[in-house]
């Protein structure tokens, strides 16, 4: 029993190289699938990320099922995908190329058709996520971009967003200013 927790039946530097590939393959097919993928997880997105980690397991673990060998394929993952993150922090270029870059799909109230097939989005999904970031509808929308991560960043046309706390204090000092106006107006004969 000991023993198979911790004996690792296949060479360790293979067990090593299995979980990079995997993990390059993985990037790869997130990468061609696209932001639409990562914007918002639907059941259907679910079903696949749960089936997508069992069926890669064994390609990771191969004929190993001991818990070291399991540990070494978790921290090879961690020590992989910590070392991709910080080089695409300091690499521009490789983060356009492994992450892609924004796509505008509102511009001056209105869908970006093209942009929508392209990234597989429903309008309603659109719509949906606009509504959550405070718009009432598309039109209302300067300029929506889904970002490489799946971040949806909504800006609103001037006269939709809301007051800052500026916005009132500017109000506030302006009808001080009209209220003494009035009262001077008052006072004169």
């Amino acid at each position: 029993m000991w023993h198979d927790l911790v004996v690792v039946q296949i060479p360790i530097v293979e067990k090593v190289l299995r979980t990079i590939a995997v993990y390059a393959l993985i990037l790869v097919l997130f990468r061609v699938a696209g932001k639409r993928g990562l914007a918002g997880l639907n059941t259907f997105d679910m079903v696949v990320v749960f089936l997508l980690s069992n069926v890669v397991q064994n390609a990771i673990i191969g004929n190993d099922n001991s818990l070291l060998g399991g540990a070494i394929g978790a921290v090879t993952l961690i020590a992989v995908n910590s070392a991709v993150t910080r080089w695409l922090a300091r690499d521009p270029r490789a983060a356009r190329l492994l992450e892609g870059t924004p796509t505008t799909v509102v511009r001056d109230g209105e869908l970006v058709p093209g942009a929508l097939r392209e990234l597989a989005l429903r309008p309603s999904e659109l719509e949906h996520a606009i509504r959550v970031q405070n718009g009432d509808d598309v039109s209302g929308v300067a300029r929506a971009r889904l970002e490489p991560d799946g971040q949806l960043l909504v800006t609103l046309k001037a006269a939709e967003q809301s007051a800052t706390r500026g916005d009132v204090e500017e109000l506030r000092q302006r009808l001080d200013r009209i209220e003494r106006l009035l009262a001077d107006l008052g006072r004169r004969p």
